[in-house]
């Protein structure tokens, strides 16, 4: 790690988050499992220290199945970051749920194929340390201390966001068939999109708070009748949100609980077991 510089919170998310603010610091992270996706940019936000990774990397190079995130998220917690908040667009599968809808998920349901998606595998890192198989409990899957923090920011915000709902991951970088959108639909979940997984269990495993906030740009494909997915219409609907996102991130950031006072089970997710290596 270039210096020790720290933070409490993390953004998983574009460098829209970032760009404007004030007095960043780029800091590059090496972790075990290889580089994070691009450097991580520290600033402050409402009297909070946070840590701004672009999970795509800059100028979006990565796609979705490219993206290291055992990187991203060690990288992250090597920083001191207990909290994640991870903003992320999504195709709505529900024509209530339409673009600018705003949807925190309190489940997914993970349907990549070639992600790496766990710490504790049982193969050695680097350093000739092996972890120990672990298996940690994803029942609920994001923290319900940083989901109730976006609510109440959202309705701040004069935005009234999806209290709840099932995200549903897919490989990518290609946009789902018709087919595939009507059985998504089907099985009653909410919305459809690319990076949700493995985040949140890699989230779990470091005992980090992990918050999704997915935005709505589009109608997935099979939803209803009409055009289909394209990827520009996904980021001119994303831009379009963005200062409004940004505004709920935000004002999320001040409502978090400061490190030693989360009240939530996620700091306790290993429940004492050891996975066999050291946590950062």
């Amino acid at each position: 790690m270039a210096n020790k510089a720290n933070a409490e919170i993390g953004v998983i998310g574009g460098s829209g988050f970032y760009s404007f603010l004030d007095d960043v610091t780029e800091v590059e992270v090496d972790t075990p499992y290889g580089p994070p996706s691009d450097s991580l940019f520290l600033g402050k936000v409402a009297g909070r220290r946070v840590a701004f990774l672009p999970r795509h990397g800059r100028g979006h190079h990565l796609p979705p199945h490219r993206i290291n995130y055992r990187a991203n998220l060690w990288a992250l917690r090597s920083l001191g970051v207990r909290q994640v908040l991870g903003p992320c667009a999504v195709g709505g599968l529900r024509p209530e749920y339409g673009p600018g809808t705003l949807l925190v998920p309190d489940q997914f349901v993970d349907r990549t194929l070639t992600r790496s998606s766990t710490y504790f595998d049982g193969l050695p890192l680097p350093d000739g340390t092996v972890p120990r198989v672990v298996h940690v409990s994803l029942a609920d899957p994001y923290c319900p201390t940083g989901r109730a923090a976006v609510l109440r920011a959202a309705r701040e915000r004069d935005w009234e966001p999806v209290d709840g709902g099932t995200l549903v991951v897919v490989e990518g970088p290609r946009f789902g068939t018709r087919a595939e959108s009507r059985w998504h639909r089907a099985q009653g979940w909410s919305v459809v999109g690319m990076t949700g997984h493995p985040e949140a269990a890699l989230a779990r495993e470091l005992e980090l708070c992990y918050t999704s906030l997915t935005l709505v740009t589009d109608l997935d494909a099979g939803a209803e009748s009409g055009e289909a997915v394209s990827q520009g219409e996904v980021m001119r609907v994303f831009a379009a949100n963005v200062d409004r996102l940004r505004g709920v991130l935000f004002e999320t950031l001040a409502g978090l609980p400061a490190t030693g006072e989360r009240d939530c089970d996620c700091g306790a997710a290993l429940g004492g077991m050891d996975p066999g290596i050291t946590l950062p």
